[in-house]
């Protein structure tokens, strides 16, 4: 690898950046018409909700084993083609599925969240590699506000085509699916790219005082703290289907309104990393007490300020999610156990997510009120957990750096 290191890592993530903004412009183009999709091809509320639930269940549970496969293996590169392929892939299939075979439209749509179950924790990995150079808040921050142009761009993209399609309205959804499947292609294209230009990245991280995670407490708080903010993190599709149910808005600006939340996200991610590089855990406590009143704000008060409000909120705990949480491992697991230590915070993560949605899901029907109450307990109980995971750190850390006495 030849070159500064630093500007060399900086390029590698810039690349890296390039590849999830467009897979994410794929991706969250399509699943901000996910809900309203499977409504017109007849799928019930129920259906909706836990297909949600499912996916996300899905796509973390594997990646305790897709991790495991990549430190083991170290084809970080191999992991990613193959995850990407089978993510982005699935979405121009959903162009050919109508009201006769929905049930293959929801085979389609776990399929996707199976892609990024194999590849995220190679993904995450090759991220904190250059963590040394940039910092670990940092490095991430830009990885998801570029991850997040293409989440905020994906579902304008959606609207557009919906709004000037001529036919009728399933064709309009069709279509998308079907010219999101150019984004795809592009995206396997720049991620074999990459992979000619940088084909061992793991070697810009040669730092060595980290431990792996096993009898590590602090990672074992950190998870119970993860556990909590995801039971209490609502899923959009849930919210967007609110809204459609309660008139609240036309249903063509749904996807308008997830671009919001999108750009919102982007730009907390930044704010939030850089708070992360220079205050610690605290940037993360700040940002998940913040997005605990989006559920209140969204579902108690009624108008078009409700939503926006609430979204922004929304916008602010996702955007620290995926920046601050997988910026949290890069500092506390050393790179040969990275991988797994990714997949095992990602299945944690998204069996908590699995859980916390099916029951909210089953609880909308019957009390928007209680929904409310739960989410916020669950946050609040996670800003709580952080503060115990910190002081667990801090001792861990003196510890290693008090020599031992003979």
């Amino acid at each position: 690898m030849t070159g500064n290191i630093k500007k060399q890592a900086i390029l590698f993530l810039v690349l890296l950046g390039v590849i999830s903004l467009l897979s994410d412009f794929t991706h969250e183009g399509a699943r901000s018409i996910y809900g309203p999709f499977l409504g017109l091809i007849g799928a019930s509320a129920f259906v909706v909700s836990f297909t949600s639930g499912l996916g996300e269940f899905i796509g973390q549970a594997l990646r305790i084993a897709t991790g495991v496969i990549a430190d083991k293996s170290k084809k970080y590169w191999g992991m990613m083609f193959l995850g990407y392929a089978v993510n982005l892939l699935a979405i121009p299939l959903l162009a050919f599925v109508d009201a006769s075979i929905w049930q293959v439209a929801i085979v389609l749509i776990l399929l996707e969240r199976v892609g990024k179950a194999i590849r995220a924790p190679a993904k995450s990995a090759l991220v904190s590699f250059t963590t040394p150079h940039l910092g670990a808040g940092k490095s991430f921050a830009i990885q998801e506000v570029l991850d997040q142009i293409g989440a905020f761009l994906g579902p304008l993209f959606a609207f557009a085509i919906l709004s000037f399609n001529q036919g009728s309205e399933l064709n309009g959804y069709q279509m998308t699916f079907g010219f999101l499947g150019i984004f795809a292609v592009a995206t396997l294209v720049i991620l074999i790219v990459s992979w000619k230009k940088y084909p061992n990245p793991e070697a810009f991280d040669n730092r060595t005082a980290f431990s792996g995670f096993k009898g590590n407490k602090a990672f074992i708080w950190y998870m119970l703290a993860v556990s909590f903010l995801a039971l209490g993190f609502i899923d959009y599709p849930l919210m967007a289907f609110h809204m459609e149910a309660t008139n609240a808005i036309g249903i063509t600006y749904i996807p308008l309104l997830y671009s919001l939340a999108m750009g919102i996200d982007a730009l907390a991610a930044l704010l939030f990393g850089y708070l992360f590089d220079k205050y610690g855990v605290r940037a993360l406590q700040i940002s998940t007490f913040i997005a605990a009143f989006s559920v209140p704000v969204f579902f108690l008060f009624n108008g078009l300020w409700a939503i926006i409000v609430g979204l922004i909120f929304w916008g602010i705990g996702m955007g620290a999610q995926e920046s601050i949480l997988k910026a949290v491992i890069s500092s506390i697991v050393s790179k040969e156990k990275r991988a797994t230590a990714y997949g095992i915070f990602y299945s944690v993560f998204g069996l908590a997510w699995f859980l916390g949605s099916t029951l909210i899901g089953i609880v909308y029907d019957f009390s928007i009120l209680a929904i409310v109450i739960y989410s916020f307990v669950m946050e609040v109980g996670a800003v709580l957990l952080l503060f115990v995971f910190s002081r667990t750190q801090k001792k861990t850390q003196i510890q290693k750096e008090t020599p031992i006495q003979s």
